[in-house]
C-alpha cells in the first residue's frame, strides 16, 4: 500500500516572499480579528467608549494647566488645549496600538498554536482596531475647534495621509516588539517607559519650533515627530509652516522602521509557535 502524499506548510520569511494574496485570502479572519479586538476592549467597563474621549481630554487638561497655564510653553498661535488635544489623540492612538499590539502573539498563544494562518494579522489587528477609539475621540477635537472658532481648510485633506502615517509607524514597532516580546518577556517591562520617554521627546505638548534649527533634521530621526506636526498643521494650521525637511526625514524613517519589523517578524514567524 502506497503512503499518503503529505503536505507540509512551513512559514515564509523575508520581504521579498510576502504573498499579498495569502493577506487577501484571509481578510475575513482580519476582520474577524479587529472586530473581536472592538467588541472585548471596553467590555463590563461602566463608561464603555466613553474612555476613548476621557484619557486624551484628561491628559489635555493636566497640561493645559501645567505647560500652558504655569509654565506658559507656546503653541504656534493657537489656543493650547485644542494644541494639545490635537497631538495626544494621535499620540494616544499610536501608543495605545504599540502597547496592546506588542502583546498580541503572547495573549492569542492558542489560537497561533493550533492553526496556521499569517502572523502579522494578529499584531495588524490590534492596530486597526484602535482607529475605533481615534474616530470617537476625534469628534470631541472638531468640537474643540468649533468652540474656539478654528475653521478647517483644505490642508484637511492631508490629514488622512498622517493617520496612515502613524498608523504605518505603530505597525512596524510593534512587529518588532510583538516578536521580541515572545522571546524576552522584558518587553512589557520596558514599554510603558519607552512611551512615556518617547512622549516627550515628540512635539505632541510642545511646538517643534523650540528646537534649534541645526537640530531638526536629527529631531526628525523620531518617526513621530513628522506624524505629529504634520497633523496638526493639516487640522489646524499655525502661525508657523510646519518644517518639510523633518517631516521627510521622519516619514523615511516610518517606511523603514515598517519595513524593517515586517523582516524581522517574518524571519521570527518559523519559531514563533515553538516560543510561546
Amino acid at each position: 500500500m502506497e503512503p499518503k502524499p503529505q503536505t507540509r506548510i512551513r512559514p515564509d520569511h523575508g520581504l521579498a516572499r510576502i504573498d499579498l494574496r495569502e493577506f487577501w485570502d484571509y481578510r475575513e479572519l482580519l476582520y474577524i480579528l479587529v472586530w473581536r479586538d472592538i467588541k472585548v476592549r471596553y467590555k463590563q467597563t461602566a463608561l464603555g467608549a466613553a474612555w476613548a474621549v476621557l484619557q486624551p481630554l484628561v491628559a489635555m487638561l493636566v497640561f493645559t494647566l501645567i505647560l500652558g497655564k504655569l509654565a506658559h510653553v507656546p503653541s504656534d498661535g493657537l489656543p493650547y488645549p485644542v494644541f494639545a488635544y490635537s497631538g495626544l489623540l494621535l499620540w494616544q492612538f499610536f501608543s495605545r496600538a504599540l502597547t496592546e499590539a506588542s502583546m498580541s502573539l503572547v495573549v492569542n498563544e492558542r489560537v497561533i498554536t493550533k492553526v496556521y494562518f499569517p502572523r502579522l494579522l494578529v499584531p495588524s489587528s490590534v492596530v486597526l482596531a484602535g482607529l475605533m477609539d481615534f474616530a470617537i475621540a476625534f469628534v470631541l477635537l472638531l468640537a474643540l475647534m468649533a468652540g474656539y472658532g478654528l475653521r478647517i481648510s483644505w490642508n484637511v485633506l492631508l490629514a488622512p495621509v498622517f493617520v496612515l502615517l502613524a498608523m504605518a509607524a505603530a505597525l512596524g514597532v510593534s512587529f518588532w516588539l510583538s516578536a521580541l516580546d515572545v522571546k524576552y518577556r522584558d518587553v512589557r517591562y520596558t514599554l510603558p517607559f519607552l512611551t512615556q520617554i518617547w512622549l516627550f521627546a515628540t512635539p505632541v505638548v510642545y511646538p517643534s519650533s523650540l528646537v534649534p534649527e541645526w537640530l531638526r533634521p536629527w529631531y526628525g530621526l523620531n518617526p513621530m515627530v513628522g506624524v505629529v506636526e504634520g497633523f496638526r498643521w493639516s487640522l489646524l494650521g499655525g502661525a508657523t509652516a510646519p518644517n518639510i525637511m523633518m517631516i521627510g526625514i521622519s516619514t523615511a524613517v516610518v517606511g523603514l522602521v515598517l519595513v524593517g519589523g515586517i523582516l524581522y517578524f517574518r524571519a521570527m514567524e518559523q519559531t514563533l509557535a515553538d516560543l510561546i
